[in-house]
């Protein structure tokens, strides 16, 4: 890089600017948008996307979404390095607010934010949530937001995989994480691409059905989506309650055309509903459910849900876990100290919401290792509504 300060000097006086790059390479990425204020060479030069592809496999950060990335900005986090690095906040629509349930898509150097469920002012009634078919887009190149092409479909608790290059999404629904039922579902499916920014309609699910995930299989050429509810039914005609899936359906991704994957839960056994998240290794995926304090395996084979393991941890108070995959291992996210959130209403909030408490799940070892950091928030935040995603740089 032959880039130069506002004096005139090469990045560090004295050195080549490849010495230079090699240098600033070895700092954590997450303390990279400090340094760029340092003087214009290192700004361009930790921008430049040569620089960036130079850290391939060596930066894996996990991105954290407290609440609506437009009011609280998102945070990196980097397990190496045990730093914390906030993100700008997205740009801010005056007329919505409370986005939740949105999908966080890592593609190449950018972070895509897809959808979710939101209030917006203009609605009636106007406690109502309604989807969201926005799309945004984090480069972190200039580490800045700039909006793209809206989806279709508004949506959010949708699933979502990145398949040849291009961000396919499938059913969701309006739901809120205000509101424990109700809400709607669609079918619609769609794949962006990425180069024309433009959405595509694809052919849509074989029944309606929200709070899905996706993943790709069959060696890139399957798209599938498993678990989600679909219809309702009241409890004495009052109290609405899901009626959840038992199977999935996979669309062949060239071909088109949905097909039905039997029952993955076994006679009398109940239908677990925790999160799940996928590791994907060496191109052969493998499914992890986090239900309470148990974590259980998608078995292809067979097609049934199977116990792995347990989290040595409970998480404290009867809080929730955040669970995500961060370079081929679960990590399982809580705080060691919760805020009771009744209490804060009656009294000073804390100042920090605690100490983040991750353990680390390595599915092929078969072992266990944790992390302990300070929170980075200065406000109580529910893990279980933040949304969680992994970057690699």
């Amino acid at each position: 890089m032959n880039s130069v300060c506002d004096d005139g000097a090469t990045v560090i006086p004295g050195l080549p600017n490849d010495v230079a790059a090699w240098i600033l390479s070895k700092v954590p990425y997450s303390h990279h948008a400090r340094l760029k204020s340092t003087c214009k060479s290192w700004k361009l030069l930790l921008s430049s996307r040569s620089f960036l592809n130079s850290l391939n496999k060596r930066n894996h950060l996990l991105c954290i979404f407290p609440q609506d990335p437009s009011i609280a900005s998102p945070f990196l986090f980097d397990p190496n390095a045990l730093a914390w690095c906030p993100l700008p906040p997205m740009p801010c629509n005056p007329h919505v607010y409370g986005l939740c349930n949105f999908a966080a898509v890592p593609l190449g150097p950018h972070l895509y934010v897809l959808g979710g469920s939101l209030f917006d002012t203009r609605s009636f009634p106007i406690d109502r949530p309604s989807p969201s078919s926005a799309t945004f887009r984090f480069n972190f190149h200039d580490f800045s937001w700039e909006p793209r092409a809206p989806m279709l479909t508004p949506r959010g608790s949708f699933a979502c995989a990145v398949v040849q290059g291009r961000i396919l999404v499938a059913g969701g629904g309006s739901r809120h994480t205000m509101f424990g039922a109700a809400g709607t579902r669609i079918r619609s499916v769609e794949r962006y691409e990425v180069g024309r920014d433009r959405w595509v309609a694809m052919d849509p699910l074989p029944g309606f059905r929200a709070g899905c995930v996706g993943f790709v299989g069959g060696e890139g050429r399957e798209f599938w989506v498993v678990g989600g509810y679909g219809a309702s039914r009241t409890i004495s005609g009052v109290f609405p309650v899901d009626e959840y899936y038992r199977d999935a359906v996979v669309m062949e991704v060239e071909g088109g055309g949905w097909r039905e994957v039997g029952d993955v839960w076994g006679d009398g056994e109940r239908v677990r509903v925790g999160k799940i998240v996928v590791v994907d290794a060496d191109g052969c995926p493998t499914l992890f459910m986090l239900d309470g304090n148990e974590i259980l395996r998608y078995d292809m084979c067979c097609n049934r849900w199977v116990y792995e393991c347990r989290v040595p941890r409970k998480a404290p108070y009867n809080s929730s876990f955040g669970f995500v995959v961060l370079a081929g291992e679960l990590y399982v996210v809580t705080h060691l100290c919760v805020v009771d959130f009744s209490e804060t209403r009656r009294s000073r909030q804390q100042k920090r919401a605690g100490t983040m408490f991750i353990q680390i799940y390595h599915p092929k070892n078969k072992t266990w290792r944790s992390l302990v950091s300070k929170s980075p928030f200065n406000y109580p935040i529910d893990i279980n509504s933040a949304v969680f995603s992994s970057i690699s740089l």
